[in-house]
């Protein structure tokens, strides 16, 4: 279909940095491996979940399909495997984050992460924490933020993945993953290859989605190496190309094709003395995309974007409260076919503090100011805490004000029929949360309720001669409940897994008391996982309510729901290795669905996989 031309990326940092001798490193061994530090110390009062590593392996190659069946965010997608965006509690794509070990990377260019584009095997977890997070990851983590987060293991050993995949739509899975280490150095490398036909048929009709082949490449890299006892340097990297022809609708065909690169490297330098953890960070992200109106020519629209931020993170734990200060510093650069070349520079100051009052009582308080270049930005903040009553159950509240800055297509945009706008300013929001949790022996439970308050929305509306712009409207009200169980238990050489939640989202414009486009009312999400000896099986179920399509509520896509089901063998090799021989079923019933109007979504599909583990 098509291929990739070899590409080299070379990134070289220098840096010095003086630094403490440790005396206890094991009190902080956890949070200087993982980089993004902030998510385990300072989320006290916060609704975060994580997804492991295992479940990660076994879901969809794919970020969004993860996402959708393990969380209650509703996601917008042009077809399976195109441009697709998230509705995290109502808000819209440019208000969830996306972080990468602790680093905001939504594109410079439109202020949104496309979740197709994300690859989620290459993490060894991937956290959903919920609410607003401005105060701490800066622009665009209003409804909540997904955290991208690779760990190290500097245990003596080796280990060797190898993961081949084929099935319907002549759809093919290549990965291969490595981890070595010792006392002394850690490294993991991995690398994905994922191509389809994506020819599926639209049920209900005579067609097939002819024009939607895509290719994905995927290079992760995370090393790090203990210089002494005290001084440890980290290195992370990540590469995706893709190649996507786009999907038709069903009353358009297609010939479109779309090819973009998104990479970025992470050095680290961290030193550790008692209480005492400081860190200074190098970081670059680079982002290109080209499209082609006529995949048979080679006319395209293009545009990139870099940003090379320095950062400096130093925290102080005192007994009972830690205190933590951030200062960062970015330059971003931009060009396109519709954007001039055009220049931003950004330094931010973070202050973070968390006191444990007792062993059942903790708070924490976050403040965030930023200077930026070509607009006025808010100070925005964020308060905190739980409260355990008895052993099992907690209650955590939290509020905070976040924002939203405007993104280079926002201000400089100057394509045919539409023009930015230097005028506008960002959005803000202010959310408040409770949140109910019961623990007890191999369950839980969990409900949550908020209330988010949006101004000065950055929407683009065309004027009276057609020619569209972005401005500040509308007053936005989100809110909703949240509720979620989890069931685990083992007996003899059984083990059983069981995941379900529901959400209830109410976004509304209030100035005419609409709810707003594509954020469906309800959303249920269940999932079970069996074990016994060698055999798992597994099974997913998701239900999406009806979403309005337009901004008057006048059309509407109605509620759909989907099942997926998948069973593995574990086949022992006398090498001491494992073999894991398995089938998935998307879309098990054939449902005719669509998430986004005129764009269907694959009928039945099966993969057959086999995975290789010495």
């Amino acid at each position: 279909m098509r291929h990739y031309r070899s590409i080299t990326v070379l990134l070289g940092f220098l840096c010095t940095f003086v630094a403490y001798a440790q005396e206890d490193p094991v009190i902080i061994l956890d949070e200087v491996i993982l980089s993004d530090a902030r998510l385990q110390q300072f989320s006290e009062g916060v609704k975060v979940r994580t997804i492991s590593d295992s479940v990660l392996r076994r879901s969809n190659p794919l970020l969004t399909e993860v996402l959708r069946y393990n969380s209650a965010i509703y996601f917008r997608e042009n077809g399976y495997g195109m441009v697709s965006s998230a509705s995290f509690r109502g808000t819209g794509a440019q208000q969830t984050a996306v972080i990468w070990n602790g680093i905001n990377i939504n594109s410079q260019l439109n202020g949104q992460t496309d979740f197709n584009t994300v690859i989620p095997q290459a993490y060894d977890n991937i956290v959903v924490r919920s609410g607003g997070g401005s105060s701490q990851y800066g622009s665009g983590a209003v409804g909540g933020s997904i955290h991208l987060n690779n760990t190290l293991d500097f245990n003596p050993k080796q280990h060797h993945e190898v993961f081949l995949g084929y099935g319907s739509f002549d759809t093919r899975t290549l990965r291969y993953n490595t981890r070595h280490g010792n006392e002394k150095f850690a490294i993991d490398i991995g690398a994905s290859y994922l191509s389809s036909d994506n020819d599926y048929k639209y049920l209900g009709t005579d067609r097939r989605n002819e024009n939607g082949a895509f290719e994905h490449l995927n290079f992760n890299l995370t090393t790090g190496y203990r210089i002494a006892d005290n001084h440890l340097l980290k290195l992370y990297h990540n590469t995706f190309f893709g190649d996507r022809n786009f999907s038709g609708t069903l009353t358009a065909p297609s010939n479109d094709n779309y090819k973009d690169i998104n990479s970025r490297s992470l050095l680290e330098w961290v030193s550790f003395k008692n209480q005492k953890t400081a860190r200074l960070r190098l970081a670059h992200l680079y982002e290109r995309f080209r499209y082609f109106p006529n995949r048979d020519t080679d006319d395209f629209s293009f545009g990139t974007s870099g940003n090379t931020l320095l950062n400096y993170d130093y925290k102080y734990k005192l007994k009972n409260i830690t205190l933590n200060g951030i200062g960062e510093a970015s330059a971003i650069q931009a060009r396109g076919t519709s954007i001039r070349n055009t220049t931003r520079t950004l330094f931010s100051g973070t202050f973070l503090a968390t006191h444990a009052v007792t062993e059942k009582f903790t708070y924490g308080i976050n403040l965030r100011k930023e200077i930026v270049s070509d607009y006025d930005s808010p100070v925005v903040y964020g308060v905190n805490a739980a409260y355990t009553f008895g052993s099992r159950y907690t209650l955590n509240v939290n509020g905070s004000r976040n924002f939203r800055i405007p993104t280079f297509n926002d201000l400089y945009w100057n394509g045919l029929g539409a023009v930015g706008n230097l005028a506008i300013i960002p959005e803000t929001a202010l959310q408040a949360e409770i949140g109910h949790a019961y623990k007890g022996k191999g369950y839980g439970l969990h409900f949550t309720s908020y209330y988010i308050a949006s101004d000065n929305l950055i929407q683009w509306r065309p004027d009276l001669s057609g020619i569209w712009s972005p401005i500040n409207v509308n007053k936005v009200a989100q809110y909703g409940l949240e509720a979620e169980a989890k069931l685990q238990k083992r007996w003899g050489e059984h083990q059983l897994l069981w995941n379900t939640g529901y959400a209830y989202t109410r976004a509304v414009n209030t100035e005419t008391n609409t709810q707003l486009s594509y954020v469906p009312k309800s959303k249920i999400t269940s999932s079970i996982a069996y074990q016994y000896k060698k055999w798992s099986w597994f099974y997913q179920f998701l239900a999406n309510g009806s979403v309005y399509t337009t901004t008057d509520e006048s059309a509407s896509l109605p509620a759909y729901a989907l099942s997926n089901t998948g069973f593995s063998y574990a086949l022992d090799m006398r090498s001491g290795g494992r073999y894991d021989i398995g089938v998935r079923v998307h879309n098990l019933f054939n449902t005719n669905y669509q998430n986004v109007a005129f764009r269907p979504m694959p009928n039945r599909a099966i993969n057959f996989q086999i995975t290789s583990k010495f």
